[in-house]
């Protein structure tokens, strides 16, 4: 019985195309009456291989969470609901090797509620599966709901919450009055807004979570790079400095002090402008800084008033945009130099439409050079060397 009650959970868990939830009720209540099962004769590590999908190892270690279990009834409930959700075969067997327990939720009194209660905050059936395999054993607990209550408004999306959790799958853990709430409010006095809180923390979802302590070093840490509370750029200098210590970032911005040979108030001005600079690798930097200074022959500057450049990318954006521009003023196709800091910033369509359309009369294989070069494949000697005279 235990083998055949195992091929058609698995053959159920396995088939994208089933009607989970009736379909297996109908076909584990067709297969009952055949045999009794016998309660002492239930192999918990079998049951795990066979039906839920788990290594052997897999199995051993989560057995003894489950020797209890006298029959294979409320697993089969459980494999049954997951079904229903849309979980896959290897969902399943993620899910029950990382919490066990959940094979003994209680599917009628638990499990059904939480998603009832989850699909009226407005969440789909793919999303409510997601989250079963994002939040874990905080599934198995009805406060779920009132937590996503609270979250859904504060990050924004579903979606937007599904992000933050893969990045700290814990938050479902911490007390909301107790944690959470106070580190909102926080950030709300430091000048934050609803959304600049929901962008700030998709990315960084341990600062509603860590100590109290910790968020106000933070915070002083991103005035201490000059930009104070209530800026504009506050947002992204928290995101840049969060959970790295005063000598590290104090470290990051010694880096770009020497790399872009800056003044300590070219840096200071730099840092303020474009926090996000503090992410960069340190080859990155190293690579943007002898482009933009050898190369095009920026003053450091200059750079540090258009800081943003930094961030751009070299290979994506800075190096194609520069030779497509320095090829049309080569050609006298421009009728001024524009300035770099202008061009670097266009959008891709915008600089398509002023730099690549107009000229692919008089420069029939700039276009082609520049696609080319946008991925890395930068022709020899670079093709758009000379144009056709314009008639």
């Amino acid at each position: 019985m235990l083998r055949l009650r195992c091929s058609l959970l698995t053959q159920l868990l396995s088939s994208p195309s089933a009607s989970p939830a009736s379909h297996l009720h109908r076909l584990l209540s067709a297969a009952a009456p055949a045999v009794s099962p016998n309660p002492s004769s239930f192999a918990v590590e079998e049951y795990l291989v066979s039906t839920c999908g788990l290594t052997r190892a897999q199995a051993l270690k989560a057995s003894a969470k489950l020797s209890h279990l006298k029959s294979p009834s409320k697993p089969d409930a459980v494999l049954a609901f997951l079904a229903d959700l849309g979980l896959s075969g290897t969902d399943v067997a993620t899910l029950v090797a990382k919490d066990p327990k959940f094979l003994c939720a209680k599917v009628d009194k638990t499990l059904a509620p939480i998603v009832a209660g989850l699909t009226g905050l407005g969440l789909s059936r793919s999303n409510i599966a997601r989250l079963v395999l994002l939040s874990g054993n905080n599934f198995r607990y009805r406060s779920i709901v009132s937590k996503l209550h609270y979250y859904m408004p504060l990050f924004g999306s579903s979606e937007n919450l599904l992000r933050a959790l893969m990045r700290n799958p814990y938050l479902l853990s911490f007390d909301l009055d107790g944690i959470v709430k106070p580190h909102v409010a926080y950030l709300h006095e430091c000048g934050l807004g609803a959304c600049d809180i929901a962008k700030l923390c998709i990315y960084q979802p341990r600062m509603l979570t860590t100590k109290p302590e910790r968020i106000q070093g933070m915070v002083a840490r991103a005035q201490n790079i000059r930009v104070p509370r209530g800026s504009v750029m506050f947002r992204h200098a928290l995101h840049a400095i969060a959970f790295h210590s005063e000598e590290e970032v104090a470290a990051r911005v010694d880096y770009l002090n020497s790399t872009f040979r800056w003044s300590d108030a070219e840096v200071g001005i730099a840092v303020s402008k474009a926090p996000s600079m503090l992410t960069r690798a340190k080859e990155s930097l190293q690579r943007r800084s002898e482009f933009l200074i050898s190369e095009v022959g920026l003053e450091p500057a200059y750079i540090a008033q258009q800081p943003t450049i930094v961030c751009y990318s070299l290979e994506g954006r800075l190096r194609p945009w520069y030779y497509a521009v320095k090829f049309l003023n080569k050609n006298g196709l421009l009728k001024r130099n524009p300035s770099y800091s202008t061009v670097f910033t266009e959008t891709e369509k915008a600089f398509r439409e002023k730099f690549i359309c107009p000229h692919k009369e008089a420069a029939p294989h700039l276009q082609e050079d520049y696609d080319a070069t946008c991925k890395g494949q930068l022709p020899t000697n670079f093709r758009f060397t000379r144009a056709k005279n314009r008639l």
